[in-house]
């Protein structure tokens, strides 16, 4: 496996930061700590759900 390039990581870091701002905005009373077990389940759901409605934006363009 190759490693991710600078831009790839910034993007894995920009789509991880903007989902875990989204969860705190959503339940702005509970205290959720960084969980990136949780970040990914909403990311993945996010990309599922985005994905067919977005042609031509495949899963390595949304998250590397």
């Amino acid at each position: 496996m190759r490693a991710l390039t600078k831009r790839e990581l910034e993007r894995q870091d920009f789509v991880d930061n903007e989902v875990f701002e989204l969860i705190q905005r959503l339940a702005p009373s509970a205290k959720i700590k960084w969980d990136i077990e949780m970040i990914g389940k909403v990311r993945d759901s996010i990309f599922s759900a985005v994905s067919g409605k977005v042609g031509g934006l495949n899963e390595r363009q949304f998250y590397p």
